[in-house]
This record gives C-alpha cells, structure tokens and sequence, in this order.
C-alpha cells in the first residue's frame, strides 16, 4: 500500500522548530497518525509514541496525568489526545520548564472541543494545525500552495505538472464519487460502499457517543443523511429537524458535533458595512464527497454526475478543495459566500490582500460570459474587487474576459 505524501508534513517540520507543542486535529481516518509517524522517522528524534484509544495509557493520563508524563518523557507523540484533557495543564509545566521546541506532538479527532482545552492551557506554547482527507493535489503529487484564481500561477502549474486539471466530466465525478478517504485511494479499501458504511457505524456512532453519551443511533444516521442531501445549501435546522424527528435544538447540537467531527464545515456569508440587505445563514459543507455519496445513495459515479445532486457534489469538492489548500499549507482561509435577500448570489469569496475574488462553481464544459455578471454585486466602493473566475468542468485555463477567468476544477 503506498504512501502519499502528505502536504502538511513540511508544516510541521517547520513548526517544530519554534512552538513546543504541535496539534493535528481532523476527522477519523484522515491520516493523521500515519503522517506524524513517518515523520518521527524523518526528523531523527528518538520520539516515543502513545495513543490514548488505548484504555490502560488513557486511564493514567487522566487519574495521574504527571506520573504519565514521567513514564512517556519528551519527546512525545500522543495520539487521540482529547480522552485525557488533564494532560494539557502539565504538559505546559513541562514545555516552560524544558523551553525544547518540538517536545510535543499531538493528534486530535474532537476537534473545537479538543482546541478549546489546548488554548486555554497551552496559548503561546502551540500550533494548531488541521488535518482533512486527501486534497486532489496531494493524490496527484503536485505542489503545495493556496489556491488563488491568478493566471500566471495557474499556467504555470499548468506546464510544470503536464496534464493537471485536464479531467473530463466523468473523470471528475469519478473522483466526486470515490472521495478522498487515504484508505479508498490507496486502494487499501476497495469496495467504498462497505468502507463509508463501517465508517458511519464505527467511528462516528462511536466518536458520538464519546461526546454527548447515548443518541438514538437511527435518527442520527437519517440526520447526517439528511445533512449530506443538503450540502451546497443553506444550513436550514427545521428542515434537517423535521426530515430526522427531532428537535431543532438537537439539530444544532449534531451540526456542532459534525463540525467537531471535522466531517463538515460551515461558509459563512461575507458581511461589511458597505454591502446590506446581506443574509446572515451560513452554508453546510462536507469535507469528502465519497461520504456524502454514500449517504445519499450514488450507486456509481455516473448516475452522481446525471442525478439531481450533481451541481451541489461538484461545488462542494471545489470549495473543500479550495479549503484544503489553505490548511495543508498551515494558513487561514478567509473564505466566505455572497447572497443577498434578492437572492443575488456568488459562491465563493476569497478575501486577501485587502481584494475581493469572486468564484462560481458550475457545472459547465465552456460556461457562458454572463456569469460574471452577478459579480457586480461587489462592485462598491470602498469594496476592491481583484481577479474572479467560474470553477468548473473545462479541460484547460482560459479566460471569460480581462477580470475572470475560466479554470479546471482539477486545477485547483
């Protein structure tokens, strides 16, 4: 089974040599423990290992977290470090007393409630980075860097990794449909249909009950099927309370714990002063379309690409992949959507640099210069509006016009 490499290793390397601690959080299975272990090997430190899935080392990391500390010395690498929150406060002892960058390596699956913890005990002392599944470039071994609708970087890119981005549509939804799990491309899984199902039921259901004890373990699969047939969409709490026979308090407290999962993320809408009448509802992404396939009930990637989910699958992996390449690169997205109460809307939002990028995601093999159009929604001062483009099905860089360009999803 190979190994990709992956693009947060060099981010961690580099960090280690300035914060004493390092936190990799992300969802179960992402790969995370895999990376940091091939990464002890690289860095040649001799950094023991343990995982607190185990009951005996978790049992003593939270009864008497500073005889743990003795018996594992640093440097550590502590997997699953959310079972025993009673580590942090003496791990921060130890970093301050030792001043050793590096010391710490951690790994995380419960997500904010995890970074909660570590920021109250450990501010200043460590790097919180975060782990999703594969992104599309790391599959493809090209190189590292976030993603920005720039023509010269992208026709660069172009030539230097021959034939990236040159995907058909069936290729595309190919990939939509299979996901991004590091087991199902390394072809350690092949059948996806029993892998996202064991998933659900083992790591999930489990990782649920961690968090909030005993939920009805079928209302909560016909939640997260109903939240993955709402993906693309705004976050409507009635709706995914009703489809699941639940409450809406419960609704939002199982987003929550999806978010915590690091199985979905939140797009929050852009609001400044300048542009009103903005709506104040964000939008419910999941990080891997092979999950939300399986949950939706995509027999094969061809009835996904004809189906009625098909737009809202391809613009869910583009504004993941989007993601993605700001949190392999360790830097923070400042992503957003726009819509107005006239339903005025633009998908995406990269905001840097004091300049706005607007992005559409369509499905689309040569898509119509009138989509911009909606771009003039932001086109008001003080607001500055820098290079915008239409993600979609092409197979090559081009351009709508001088201000936005037409760009492969496979290219991002």
């Amino acid at each position: 089974m190979a190994y990709i490499t992956r693009h947060l290793e060099e981010v961690v390397l580099r960090l280690s040599g300035s914060f004493q601690v390092i936190l990799v959080t992300g969802p179960r299975q992402a790969g995370k423990t895999t990376m940091l272990r091939r990464l002890v090997e690289k860095e040649g430190r001799n950094r023991g290992y343990v995982t607190l899935d185990d009951l005996d080392a978790r049992a003593l990391a939270k009864s008497d977290p500073k005889l743990f500390l003795q018996l594992n010395p640093a440097p550590l690498l502590i997997d699953e470090a959310q079972y025993a929150p009673e580590l942090f406060s003496y791990i921060k002892i130890a970093v301050d007393d030792r001043q050793s960058p590096g010391d710490y390596w951690m790994t995380g699956s419960q997500i904010f409630r995890l970074m909660r913890g570590v920021q109250e005990s450990l501010a200043g002392r460590v790097a919180l980075l975060h782990l999703s599944p594969l992104s599309q470039r790391e599959i493809e071994g090209a190189g590292n860097r976030v993603f920005m609708p720039d023509f010269d970087m992208l026709s660069q890119e172009a030539r230097q990794y021959a034939g990236q981005g040159q995907l058909s549509a069936a290729e595309c939804y190919e990939r939509i449909w299979k996901g991004c799990m590091p087991g199902v491309i390394s072809g350690q899984y092949a059948d996806t249909d029993i892998y996202y199902s064991s998933y659900v039921s083992t790591y999930i259901e489990r990782d649920v009950h961690d968090i909030v004890g005993a939920v009805d373990a079928l209302k909560f699969k016909g939640f997260i099927t109903s939240a993955a047939a709402r993906t693309g969409q705004l976050l409507n709490y009635q709706g995914l309370a009703q489809d699941s026979d639940i409450s809406q308090a419960t609704a939002k407290s199982w987003i929550n714990i999806l978010e915590t999962l690091g199985l979905v993320f939140l797009l929050h809408p852009y609001s400044n002063n300048t542009l009103k009448r903005l709506i104040k509802t964000p939008k419910l992404y999941f990080y891997d379309t092979g999950l939300v396939c399986h949950l939706t009930k995509w027999s094969n990637y061809e009835v996904a690409m004809a189906g009625a989910m098909s737009g809202a699958l391809l613009e869910t992996y583009a504004i993941s992949e989007v993601l993605k390449t700001y949190q392999n690169a360790g830097r923070v997205g400042h992503l957003y959507f726009y819509r107005d109460k006239d339903a005025k809307e633009i998908d995406l939002l990269l905001e840097r640099d004091g300049l706005l990028h607007p992005l559409e995601v369509k499905k689309a093999v040569s898509p119509d210069s009138r989509l911009a159009q909606v771009f003039k929604a932001i086109d008001k001062p003080p607001l500055q509006r820098g290079t915008g483009g239409v993600l979609c099905l092409a197979e090559r860089l081009t351009a709508l016009d001088k201000d936005n360009l037409v760009i492969p999803v496979g290219m991002i």
